[in-house]
């Protein structure tokens, strides 16, 4: 074994490749891995990565069957998931408001054949294919094991799955009381909703309008003004935002809002009553009565009714105790629905399971999705209407008191006691 004589000389490049040091004789003993050198390679980074995952030992690796059973169990995952993204699509859809049109398209004769033929579009029904899946496939099942006890297909000791059809009898009413109760009480919420928006658009106009006529255009009150026209239109949007679950504040409010007002509206907790604050500040800065100042200010109290209200049926449910109920009672009576109709129907319990399913777990649905009465309600559209008229009476305002004036200035009929116009007019 010898030693180079010339060393090897480091450098700073990316990478070098050292002379090898050991020279084997070829018939040695010694194993000489060493047969290509080394090749070595310096990284001058900040950190370095992170060392390969160690290779997994076979008895971890994952067969044949293990990937078998990820796959079904993802592929019967993936019908959820599709339902729900249906679902949260339907509820981000924006609501239009009704108009004479829209009406009379409703209430056509051709309307049914028009819901029976757009079913496969309607995102209640396709929200609930799993369920109705679930429940068609274990009527499947059932009919499948039945067919094959009556046949002899298995041993003699497999009973036959049927039972009498009176318990369902006695028990139909109370399910059908149970989905009544829940849709009605879904739909008080519904209602109590829409009040609440319809005092919350009325207070808003009314507001608009009061500060429209009552404060003059002078040089001090034009730009509050100006500025709390806009805090006002700006009122309903905040609100919608704050009940609507994706909804972007900061896109809607960049055309109506300052951007020094927009960052402070942003960075509050809660950012409505950080608006009504707006609200509040601005009529204390303008040159205004006291009995007017005091008008403005309740006309505001709207506007945390409004408030109350939302956050009322947004942090608060039906009690979940009946939704479970409801849900749990409609489980097990499709579970053993087709024990309950093997005897009368047999095969047909598949069609009739998938029938009733679909029905009363669409009743449920609907319940859910008016719980939340928000989403149901055309609130883009009930803001951009209050947006446009309060612009519109801006625009019109000079126009409108300057014929009101000049109304004073016509030479006005002095009304006799006889009731004629002028008293020079004798009247017949």
């Amino acid at each position: 074994m010898t030693q180079s004589s010339s060393p090897s000389k480091l450098s700073l490049s990316s990478s070098f490749i050292p002379k090898p040091f050991l020279h084997f004789r070829p018939n040695s003993p010694v194993p000489t891995k060493l047969n290509r050198p080394p090749y070595f390679k310096i990284l001058f980074s900040a950190s370095q990565p992170p060392p390969p995952p160690p290779p997994l030992p076979p008895s971890s690796m994952p067969t044949t069957s293990d990937a078998k059973t990820l796959n079904l169990i993802s592929f019967i995952g993936a019908i959820p998931d599709w339902a729900d993204r249906i679902q949260e699509r339907g509820m981000r859809q924006n609501r239009a408001l009704y108009d004479h049109e829209k009406w009379v398209h409703h209430r056509s004769s051709q309307r049914h054949l028009r819901h029976l033929l757009s079913s496969l579009q309607s995102r209640v029904i396709l929200s609930l294919v799993p369920p109705v899946l679930a429940f068609t496939s274990v009527a499947v099942v059932v009919a499948t094991y039945n067919t094959a006890v009556d046949l002899h297909w298995l041993p003699d000791f497999f009973p036959m799955l049927r039972a009498s059809s009176l318990p369902y009898q006695l028990t139909a009413p109370a399910l059908a009381l149970l989905l009544v109760f829940r849709t009605e009480a879904s739909y008080s919420r519904y209602e109590e909703g829409r009040k609440a928006w319809t005092k919350v658009i009325a207070g808003t106009n009314d507001l608009a309008r009061q500060v429209i006529a009552g404060v003059d255009n002078s040089v001090d009150d034009q730009p509050i003004k100006s500025a709390l026209l806009h805090y006002i239109m700006a009122f309903p949007v905040a609100l919608k935002c704050h009940v609507l679950y994706g909804s972007d504040i900061g896109r809607d409010l960049q055309n109506l809002i300052e951007v020094d007002d927009l960052a402070v509206i942003l960075n509050s907790k809660h950012r409505p009553r950080c608006i009504i604050d707006f609200i509040s500040q601005s009529l204390k800065l303008l040159n205004l009565e006291e009995t007017k100042r005091t008008a403005l200010e309740s006309t505001i109290s709207c506007f945390h009714e409004g408030i109350g209200v939302c956050d009322q049926l947004m942090g608060v449910p039906i009690p979940l105790s009946y939704t479970r109920l409801t849900s749990r009672f409609l489980v097990l009576w499709h579970l053993t629905l087709p024990i309950i109709l093997w005897d009368d129907c047999h095969w047909i319990v598949v069609p009739a399971t998938f029938i009733s399913a679909a029905s009363l777990f669409c009743i449920e649905e609907v319940g859910v999705l008016i719980e939340e009465p928000f989403p149901m309600l055309p609130l883009d559209e009930l803001c951009i209407v209050v947006q446009n008229n309060i612009k519109e009476t801006m625009a019109t305002e000079k126009d409108i008191q300057a014929r009101v004036k000049g109304k004073r200035k016509r030479n006005s009929y002095k009304h006799s006691p006889n009731g004629c116009p002028n008293p020079n007019t004798q009247c017949c």
